[in-house]
């Protein structure tokens, strides 16, 4: 059984397919066609952490696919009622995946090692694969390829920037996340990112308009999420000059696009006239969200599917 907890659950020709999948459910539904590919396929949404992309896009994407969702909420008892073991194994008679958005990531390792479902880590405090592969969509829709790109982070390294970096890695994308000391990618995540893809090109530079010079994309995250709230006036001290505005706009090359996995705390980590301006790919790298998921879903659902309509 198939489980998507980090983008090491795949191997790069994976990915490859994926996006590949996605792009082709993308203009299926632009010309109007819903292909049942899950008619009466269900998902069990299991959430510990409020959400509007990651929910709306995985319900909405399971009913254009035929299938249905279900939401559980803290009133499932999941890790309070009963075993976690029973908690699992009763899901799984029920429906065919469950997406989980937990608070740690042990949380959906554990649901994953009954094998009773496949589950997709939908955010965990330590990755976020759905959102990566959005991403990674969304630059190979902005350029008509992944060759030779330059993905910046600005940023931390947060589950978010963990999962780009690995996607990159996968994909030969070069990487930058431009950071002040103390805030980069931890040592344990690019340890195994070498060990998989010895010749990854990573860099973690302070210097937030040294990486910028030559980006493709730029892209940036809230300097406080969610759970590190009494971190946020430290953060908003260290993260000062790391603000995707006009001014470091100016060092990024004028065909740089701008990227944010939403939502934003405007005037922190990225204003409007840059969020909203004519570089910006977010609105668009939101929806993407869907199409990525769909793929994803297929994937893990019907991978035969795949093989036999995606070349």
């Amino acid at each position: 059984m198939r489980h998507l907890l980090t983008l090491f659950d795949l191997t790069p020709d994976e990915l490859k397919s994926i996006l590949a999948t996605a792009n082709y459910l993308k203009a299926e539904l632009r010309a109007g066609k819903r292909p049942p590919i899950l008619d009466r396929y269900t998902l069990a949404l299991l959430f510990e952490k409020p959400s509007l992309r990651t929910r709306v896009s995985f319900e909405t994407g399971m009913t254009q696919l035929g299938g249905n969702s279900l939401f559980l909420g803290e009133d499932v008892g999941w890790g309070k009622r009963e075993a976690p073991s029973d908690f699992t194994n009763v899901l799984g008679q029920f429906v065919d995946a469950v997406a989980c958005r937990a608070k740690q990531h042990d949380r959906v390792e554990q649901l994953a090692s009954f094998d009773a479902m496949p589950v997709i880590n939908s955010l965990t405090d330590l990755s976020h694969p759905c959102q990566a592969i959005a991403d990674v969509l969304t630059i190979q829709e902005a350029f008509g390829s992944l060759d030779n790109r330059h993905l910046v982070f600005v940023g931390d390294g947060n589950n978010v920037s963990r999962s780009l970096a690995l996607a990159c890695a996968m994909l030969d994308l070069r990487f930058t996340l431009a950071c002040p000391k103390g805030y980069e990618l931890d040592d344990e995540w690019l340890g195994r990112i070498k060990e998989r893809y010895p010749n990854a090109k990573i860099q973690q530079i302070s210097d937030p308009k040294e990486a910028v010079r030559d980006a493709d994309a730029i892209y940036t995250d809230v300097w406080t999420s969610m759970g590190q709230e009494a971190e946020s006036k430290i953060r908003r001290k260290a993260f000062a000059n790391y603000q995707i505005n006009d001014d470091l706009m100016e060092a990024a090359p004028s065909t740089a696009r701008v990227l944010h996995c939403l939502p934003a705390v405007r005037g922190e980590e990225i204003t409007d006239d840059v969020i909203d301006g004519p570089q910006s790919d977010v609105i668009n790298q939101a929806g993407n969200r869907m199409h990525a998921q769909k793929a994803l879903l297929v994937f893990l659902l019907r991978p035969e599917w795949i093989q036999k309509n995606i070349t």
